[in-house]
């Protein structure tokens, strides 16, 4: 699963990925730096991992992963083309979600494309660039589905309908995402076609230092522009998130945040989000040789957990013990969970829990 990084040039979406990351793409104060999409595979930071690897004391312990891509500044007149405005787009649509940063800092020294901060027109210049793309996809298809219409193909007047409606919406201004559609709908027509702005968005405040904690009037307009959209502002002193990064020492890098009034640093709070809204969840394996979290959507059955780990535990799946991690803590060891009674046996149906200890038996 991968959440793309996006926003105009030189709104810190680089320095951004560089905080998570840690690799190092290239960061300079100017626009189109970043040409080819930078990958990063993250951690996702999980204190019941630390909590597991306390108890059970394995040779090494794996957390779960999120894949952040680092996509080039988006300019006006992307979607026809401009800047390098299909490649951008092109990159955009392989994601899973999007981080839209936004500028919500003044500083002389850092240029902005359009010349003076305003968070909501950046917002709007995306916006309208991946509407327009949506719209050209509308477009092509709906050509194809009234002509099979016209001959009073059941399927084909409902499609177009669907249409219709993403047409008149996507006109107005209004992303896919918050159109007006059943699950249905939704899910014959609309999520073959892939649209840009069907994906879950998370708004990522970019500010300085002093507005680390509370934030600013910028994010307060923010906050009021996307008040229908449901979708998160996460607010992030971009620049202070790389210091932070710089320090090699744990205790160094607390005391910096405890002295901006910080309890962790932003960036992780911001991975564990993407996490959240790209719909993953979290089980644990637990054994002396590894404790390990594993990436499933919410939602997932038992066997679906069991394939993550290799496609024959759930092709010859026939049952998992399951513990929650709650009992696995509190009891403190697996022997002693089970003198308890407090490890269930579940089939093929048992949906996984957010944080269960599973071990799989299976037959191929």
């Amino acid at each position: 699963m991968k959440a793309g990084i996006v926003g105009l040039p030189n709104v810190g979406k680089s320095t951004l990925f560089n905080c998570l990351s840690n690799a190092k793409a290239q960061s300079a104060n100017f626009p189109f730096c970043t040409i080819e999409p930078n990958i990063g595979v993250v951690n996702v930071p999980d204190s019941r991992l630390e909590k597991l690897e306390e108890l059970v004391k394995p040779e090494r312990v794996l957390p779960a992963t999120v894949d952040i891509v680092d996509i080039a500044g988006l300019v006006k007149g992307a979607s026809k083309g401009e800047g390098l405005g299909n490649q951008f787009l092109g990159n955009i649509r392989e994601t899973d979600a999007i981080l839209h940063v936004l500028r919500c800092f003044d500083n002389e020294n850092i240029i902005h494309i359009d010349g003076n901060i305003d968070p909501i027109r950046d917002k709007e210049t995306i916006d309208i660039e991946l509407q327009l793309k949506d719209l050209e996809t509308v477009e092509k298809k709906l050509e194809k589905v009234k002509r099979a219409a016209k001959t009073g193909n059941k399927e084909a007047i409902k499609e177009q309908d669907v249409l219709l409606k993403l047409q008149k919406g996507l006109e107005s201004g209004i992303s896919v995402r918050a159109i007006d559609l059943n699950e249905e709908e939704r899910k014959e027509f609309v999520a073959p076609l892939q649209f840009i702005t069907d994906k879950p968005v998370m708004y990522v405040c970019n500010v300085d230092e002093d507005a680390a904690v509370n934030g600013n009037a910028y994010v307060e307009k923010v906050k009021e522009a996307v008040k229908d959209e449901h979708a998160e502002v996460l607010v992030l002193a971009v620049g202070t998130e790389a210091d932070i990064t710089e320090l090699e020492d744990y205790e160094e890098r607390k005391m910096f945040l405890n002295d901006i009034g910080l309890e962790e640093a932003g960036s992780a709070k911001l991975i564990r989000s993407a996490y959240k809204l790209l719909n993953q969840q979290t089980y644990f394996t637990a054994g002396v040789k590894e404790v390990r979290a594993w990436t499933i959507p919410v939602g997932a059955t038992a066997p679906q957990a069991a394939g993550v780990i290799h496609t024959d535990f759930e092709k010859g799946f026939i049952r998992a013990e399951v513990i929650k991690y709650d009992d696995f803590v509190s009891f403190g060891s697996e022997a002693k969970v089970k003198d308890a009674g407090k490890l269930s046996v579940e089939g093929k149906e048992y949906v996984v829990a957010d944080g269960d200890v599973m071990h799989f038996r299976f037959n191929v």
